[in-house]
């Protein structure tokens, strides 16, 4: 289409008005009558010219769409720094629980299985097209912050907690919610605790190191419940003490609780979480500060197994639904059309390969935690917004 450029000169005015009492080298000196001399006032108009161009379109000529701004942002030192070493490497480095069923463990075959597992083989999947090019690394709640900082992993993608804290003085980023929990406590069933004032003074095992520590003694003191906190370096250790006896009660996020009480007590039908909820227990993936393109790929990989539950695209159907779908924001997030995926370093089909070789949100939480499982957890909030949850995937365009 012609179009002729039409150069509009757009006057500001300032207004400036500049003041000055003028006084010679000599005295001034008062006229008859003394009356003090007047000060002498210059007034000075000050113009600005701005030189704006805009493109008119040429008289019965339709106007064109509007135009699209490209801005060159520049990145920060450190910015693509973690992709690079990772495919250099050939694999990503993920920190994670291992002692967690449900989550993070060692299967019978010697395989790290769960939740959190899997969503290290989606961030694999997204960069390579490979799920199997993990490095899985057991860290302990004193060590996990402390690996990542120093760069021993990539990624931690252990059932930590996001609070404000953690996000500000570690230098670490929290990426998305995978799963939002809430602490609880479990007691033997024939114990006879229902509440938590029935714990007056009794000994409650816990993690050290975890806000679940720091949240029970907050609780035990708004409510004015004296206890003896038992603390342990790790679940295992946790676990062990409560099952031998040497607690009355353990207290930890109810997703671990359930899974723990499921698949390492011997007699789980024998203990009960209690009916109540000490906190918020957001959890999900954490990287370092520094590399917002690696925080970006981390959060688009989750973001990607919401879409696909919601759009019901799964591992069994996607390759139909790409090879058929009309759908544009779906086109974009299998990879048809855009350069989404080039905007965050990786294939326009990172999504696809998330899908296809991991599966959707839906297909990781049932494979680990849904009800066909020894670990079963209830959905519950960790459902689709449009199921009453609280999951929710950005637009992807």
């Amino acid at each position: 289409m012609s179009r002729k450029l039409l150069t509009l000169f757009i006057l500001f005015i300032i207004p400036a008005l500049v003041i000055a009492g003028c006084r010679p080298s000599t005295p001034a000196t008062s006229p008859a009558g003394g009356a003090p001399a007047q000060p002498v006032v210059e007034t000075v108009e000050v113009v600005r010219t701005v030189v704006v161009t805009v493109e008119v379109p040429v008289p019965g000529e339709a106007p064109a769409a509007t135009p699209q701004v490209k801005i060159e942002v520049a990145q920060a030192p450190g910015f693509g720094d973690t992709l690079k070493a990772v495919q250099a490497r050939g694999n990503v480095i993920c920190g994670v629980n291992g002692q967690l069923p449900g989550f993070s463990f060692l299967d019978p075959q010697g395989n790290f299985s769960g939740f959190d597992a899997d969503f290290c083989r989606a961030l694999a999947a997204a960069i390579f097209g490979d799920p199997s090019k993990v490095e899985f690394r057991a860290t302990t709640t004193q060590e996990r912050f402390t690996v990542l900082q120093t760069g021993e992993i990539d990624v931690l993608m252990r059932n930590t907690t996001w609070t404000l804290v953690r996000d500000t003085e570690l230098g670490l980023n929290f990426t998305a919610t995978t799963f939002y929990d809430g602490q609880g406590i479990m007691v033997p069933k024939d114990s006879g605790i229902a509440s938590l004032q029935d714990l007056e003074g009794g000994t409650i095992c816990v993690q050290k190191g975890t806000t679940t520590e720091l949240n029970l003694a907050d609780v035990m003191a708004t409510e004015g419940i004296s206890y003896t906190p038992a603390v342990f370096d790790d679940v295992n250790a946790t676990y062990g003490a409560y099952a031998e006896g040497r607690c009355d009660a353990v207290t930890s996020d109810k997703s671990q609780l359930s899974s723990v009480a499921k698949g390492l007590l011997p007699d789980p039908d024998n203990h009960v979480i209690l009916d109540v909820t000490l906190s918020k227990e957001p959890l999900g993936p954490v990287v370092r500060h520094g590399d917002d393109q690696w925080l970006d790929i981390v959060k688009w990989t989750i973001f990607a197994t919401f879409a696909a539950e919601e759009y019901g695209i799964s591992s069994a159907n996607v390759d139909e639904i790409r090879s058929s779908t009309e759908n544009p924001e779906l086109k974009r997030l299998l990879g048809l059309e855009g350069d989404l995926g080039a905007k965050l370093g990786l294939s326009n089909d990172f999504a696809y390969n998330i899908i296809k070789l991991v599966g959707n949100y839906s297909e990781i939480y049932d494979r680990s935690l849904g009800e066909n499982t020894p670990t079963f957890i209830p959905r519950g909030l960790n459902s689709l917004y449009t199921n009453g949850g609280l999951l929710y995937s950005p637009p992807f365009r």
